[in-house]
């Protein structure tokens, strides 16, 4: 089982300046519930029962939105809101606990890892990028993940098509050839390259947020080579993961916002808002609005 979820939340999010000088930017709401929220249930409903957090010292509010609110909680009592106490009250379930870490300079997605070794242990652990929001239509991703997990007992990766001329923004893998290319296939990787040009790139299938690792990683981490800017790139340790140990490529069901970027961010806002229970109807009326007013 996957015990341990870390979610490496120390960058500064400057693409959505001035919004997150000073709110971290997975504390942006997709409708009424921040990113790091819906990153926290994923994991939670995937079987993790410890939410490690590598934070910076300008992301208090993360720490804050799963802590209890006394005054909050005694206010709504008070008041008889009892649906919205039990919304405050299920932002952390029974039996989840979470842990903080600071990264202390920002070394890349590597070293946040690496900052949680000591927390998770000899033990499997997954990886959740909060800005990258996968909605697994009833199935959530890190659950899908660990289900295969349980059946292979390696390191997976979540993987997804891009356009050719994205490689450059991605991770990007080379597997054995895939024999059934639909959503929900898994591949062994042979290879992977961070950021390639489109014209290197030796596939399409690219690494999004979503990773269950060996405690292999961090031995290897450890032992990265600091790439551009001294960041300590967690894909190459995974390239030398793969000359040990088996790794597959699993191409989740499901639909990923890129809400790292401005226009992924509206994406989701809407998709969310459009199954919200009490807006989608008023949401799309104004939708429909809109579209006869361009």
């Amino acid at each position: 089982m996957i015990r341990k979820a870390v979610f490496p939340v120390a960058g500064l999010g400057t693409r959505f300046l001035p919004a997150t000088k000073a709110t971290p930017k997975e504390m942006l709401p997709i409708v009424d519930k921040p990113l790091i929220q819906y990153a926290a249930e994923e994991a939670i409903a995937a079987g993790a029962t410890e939410l490690i957090f590598v934070t910076s010292s300008s992301k208090r509010a993360i720490e804050d939105h799963f802590d209890k609110n006394y005054e909050l909680e005694a206010e709504l009592e008070k008041k008889g809101k009892d649906d919205l106490l039990r919304i405050v009250h299920d932002v952390l379930p029974n039996g989840v606990s979470c842990v903080y870490l600071r990264q202390p300079e920002a070394l890349g997605l590597g070293h946040a890892v690496l900052c949680a070794r000591k927390v998770v242990g000899n033990e499997p652990f997954a990886v959740i990028l909060a800005d990258d929001l996968i909605d697994g239509h009833g199935n959530p991703c890190l659950a899908q993940m660990t289900a295969l997990f349980e059946r292979e007992q390696c390191s997976i990766l979540g993987i997804e098509e891009v356009a050719r001329e994205a490689t450059d923004q991605y991770g990007i893998v080379a597997t054995d050839p895939v024999v059934d290319p639909a959503a929900g296939a898994s591949c062994v990787l042979r290879g992977i390259v961070e950021k390639p040009h489109p014209d290197q790139a030796p596939s399409t299938l690219a690494v999004v947020g979503r990773y269950i690792l060996t405690p292999r990683i961090f031995t290897l981490l450890e032992h990265v080579t600091p790439g551009a800017g001294g960041e300590i790139q967690l894909t190459d340790a995974i390239a030398a993961l793969l000359v040990e140990e088996r790794v597959l490529g699993y191409r989740f069901v499901g639909s990923r916002y890129d809400c790292g970027s401005k226009l992924g961010y509206l994406e989701a806002t809407v998709e969310y808002a459009l199954r919200h229970p009490e807006l989608s109807a008023p949401f799309r009326r104004y939708l429909a609005d809109v579209l006869t007013r361009a």
